[in-house]
């Protein structure tokens, strides 16, 4: 990998300039092709800025990191660089497989959201009822008979859905649709 340093606001020195080379020269093995790194070293009051422009191939990768310590902001920059890096093969493996990644993604989130909707209905106990039209009265006599804390049935005077069940102090309560 060529590799030219350039220093702004501090004096040119060979031991940083020999330790980003050679911590760039790692990077070679996860490039495929040849490639040029850019490297500006700054300082501006206190903070160590540096700053990396990667080119090569269609890879075009930039990374800037600042802290008070030089040697410091060198290693961050090359971490973040080394992601990008990463990240970059990572993206052109998929499309070289002819995989849709994004698509993918999109099918395990509906399983994902079918499984949560599956487990959702595992939880709640569905029970299929008959129910049949009867007056108020006729529906507390068939509720003793009903082994249910509730009894549904469809109102003879209203037509509508009616819900009969019996509340904590011993009274039937009477859940019934608003007209």
């Amino acid at each position: 990998m060529q590799t030219s340093v350039t220093f702004k606001n501090i004096n040119p020195s060979k031991h940083f300039r020999s330790y980003v080379q050679d911590k760039l020269s790692r990077f070679d093995r996860l490039l495929d092709t040849p490639s040029e790194a850019s490297v500006v070293l700054s300082v501006e009051k206190l903070r160590h800025i540096a700053e990396i422009n990667l080119a090569g191939g269609k890879l075009n990768i930039n990374a800037k990191e600042e802290n008070s310590d030089m040697h410091a902001a060198i290693d961050l920059v090359l971490d973040k660089l080394k992601k990008q890096i990463k990240k970059h093969k990572q993206k052109t493996r998929g499309h070289r497989n002819g995989s849709k990644k994004s698509l993918k993604d999109e099918n395990i989130i509906t399983q994902d959201a079918a499984h949560t909707a599956d487990e959702v209905l595992n939880q709640v106990r569905v029970q299929n009822i008959e129910y049949k039209p009867m007056d108020v009265e006729e529906a507390v006599m068939q509720f003793d008979l009903v082994s249910n804390h509730f009894l549904v049935f469809t109102n003879a005077k209203t037509d509508r859905v009616n819900v009969l069940y019996r509340r904590k102090n011993g009274d039937f309560g009477l859940i019934q649709p608003n007209s």
